[in-house]
């Protein structure tokens, strides 16, 4: 259980246990994943991942008037965490030991798996198997398009947007046949479109969503 830090930022050297000190954080998310971290129509940032966030910023004893929400995207969570935009990163953030030569983490909090959204009507894809020929859209810096690159390297017909909202645009437009993503995370832009929309339902990945923080914060890790 989290306890008042009542420490200086010399003692402990760590930008988001200062800023909590403060009384306030600045929280990188997502600002387009429906029932992960999203805009309501009053404008408030709402999902999963903007609740975890506010309760470690609670648990820090920063009030959630008091969290500056700040959007990062999938290319520039590292440079943001390691440039001191952000305190930390609460956005579908998946642990990967490439990432963690650059980021640390703490979590698992929740676990996907990757999987595919395409059209109710198309009955060809039923899985990774299936996907060969397939136009697939992913989002740049994501562990998805990695996933792609490994399993069909040159001879896969991938489109990189930097955000999942330009992917299902593209889906529905028909420039993709589908797009390829945590399950979670398309299972929201299929809630968005259901009666187009499906997720396939045949995740092959194990994904391990961490919170994201700097990677000389071992204070703030700790705590």
């Amino acid at each position: 259980m989290a306890v008042g830090t009542g420490c200086s930022p010399s003692t402990h050297g760590s930008k988001l246990l200062t800023d909590a000190d403060a009384g306030k954080l600045t929280i990188g998310v997502r600002f387009d994943g429906p029932g992960l971290g999203a805009r309501a129509p009053d404008g408030h940032l709402v999902g999963f991942d903007i609740d975890i966030a506010t309760y470690i910023a609670g648990q820090l004893g920063v009030r959630a008037e008091n969290i500056n929400w700040t959007e990062v995207i999938s290319s520039n969570r590292e440079k943001a965490l390691a440039n001191g935009e952000v305190d930390m990163v609460v956005s579908t953030y998946s642990i990967t030991p490439e990432r963690q030569k650059q980021v640390s983490f703490v979590g698992p909090y929740f676990v996907a798996g990757q999987d595919l959204l395409t059209h109710r009507s198309d009955t060809d894809i039923t899985g990774p198997q299936s996907i060969g020929d397939k136009r697939l859209c992913a989002v740049k810096g994501s562990t998805s398009a990695r996933k792609i690159h490994d399993m069909y390297g040159r001879d896969a017909q991938l489109v990189e947007y930097d955000r999942s909202s330009r992917c299902v645009e593209a889906l529905l437009a028909n420039d993709v046949d589908a797009f390829t993503n945590d399950d979670v995370i398309l299972a929201g832009f299929a809630s968005e479109f259901p009666e187009v929309l499906r997720v396939v339902g045949q995740p092959f990945s194990t994904e391990r969503y961490g919170v994201g923080l700097a990677k000389s914060d071992t204070a703030g890790r700790s705590k």
